[in-house]
């Protein structure tokens, strides 16, 4: 039987010397492995089967991929004090850094630590604020329209339709990640993922919904739709820094950086691969930074360092093979760690 919910995150709150916790508030994030509480988290498949799975099960697979790895996560000091920041003053957390540095999975490990849903929104090149907020089938809408003017024997206009609580358009109405986050009876965990993807406008336009965490029904004049739980959702917003974001978007958000570096690589081998030989990761590990070295107009991060160890591990290279290669060029593999031609050509001397 699930805990209630006030009851369940009061024992999941852990003693900071910095920050204090309140009641029905966020304010303590460490890694679930540094504390009593990784004991009584919920198991990774239990994760998949908790309250909400109807609408976990309509996310792609890869969603699903983001759950299952939830609580291998592991926070640098940086990170956390950053989630902690946001939770405290609530405000979104920006997180940027290259791709594959763990930006959208420090979401699902919020997600995951406190045992509540996340709502993903993945931001494309023609986003809209109101794409984050709901859907409306125009199309349905109207060809319903249709059908009952055709029963009426009218002719088929729409603008005489009523415009009140009862408008039909509503029935037509798909509601989007802020919507349901806000709908949610228990705060939940939003996700902007890569905003900087968006046209310019996108963030600006989303200024007073996540500043005051409600907006205005499309169809029912002065009704508002607000957040029903007692904490809004945590927000967290990523961008992999393909363009500047506007200053009034950025003075709004609590900033954090992830670095690409050794704590983020080996902590995310252990956690994927914990049977991999130490010895061949170390000499991997060594190989893999040294080719970030030569390459610069796009080098390889968690994801294409993943692959790799998995293709040497299907290969039955061995950590002698390895360590006896001199020559970057000569490594196996290359191709999943190598995605640009320009970077081939640094490979080869010519650079």
């Amino acid at each position: 039987m699930q805990k209630n919910y006030d009851q369940s995150l009061k024992e999941r709150l852990v003693v900071d010397e910095l920050l204090y916790a309140q009641q029905n508030k966020f304010e303590i994030v460490n890694n679930v492995q540094d504390h009593s509480i990784y004991q009584s988290l919920p198991t990774l498949d239990a994760l998949i089967q908790r309250k909400n799975t109807s609408n976990y099960n309509a996310e792609p697979e890869g969603r699903r991929s983001f759950e299952r790895n939830a609580l291998r996560y592991q926070l640098s000091n940086g990170l956390k004090t950053a989630i902690n920041t946001a939770l405290c003053v609530d405000a979104p957390l920006l997180l940027t850094g290259e791709p594959g540095t763990g930006k959208t999975q420090a979401a699902y490990f919020l997600s995951a630590y406190f045992g509540i849903n996340l709502y993903h929104y993945q931001v494309r090149s023609t986003s809209t604020s109101c794409d984050l907020k709901y859907d409306f089938d125009a199309v349905a809408y109207l060809s319903e329209a249709y059908r009952n003017n055709s029963k009426k024997n009218k002719k088929s206009e729409i603008e005489g339709l009523p415009k009140s609580e009862d408008d039909p358009r509503i029935q037509f109405i798909r509601k989007k990640a802020l919507w349901k986050a806000l709908d949610d009876d228990l705060p939940s965990v939003l996700l902007i993922d890569e905003v900087d993807k968006a046209p310019r406008d996108f963030p600006n336009d989303l200024l007073q919904e996540l500043d005051q965490f409600e907006f205005e029904h499309p169809f029912i004049s002065g009704h508002f739709i607000k957040c029903k739980s007692t904490a809004p959702p945590i927000v967290i917003i990523t961008s992999n820094d393909e363009r500047r974001l506007p200053n009034a978007f950025l003075r709004r958000c609590v900033f954090h950086r992830i670095e690409f570096d050794n704590f983020i690589a080996e902590t995310a081998v252990s956690s994927h691969m914990p049977k991999l030989d130490s010895d061949l990761k170390n000499i991997a590990l060594e190989k893999f930074w040294q080719l970030r070295e030569h390459v610069k107009d796009k080098p390889p991060t968690t994801a294409e360092l993943l692959t790799w160890l998995t293709v040497l591990s299907a290969r039955h290279i061995t950590k002698d093979e390895l360590a006896k290669i001199t020559k970057l060029r000569d490594l196996p593999g290359l191709e999943v760690l190598i995605k640009d031609k320009n970077d081939w050509k640094c490979l080869d001397g010519q650079c």
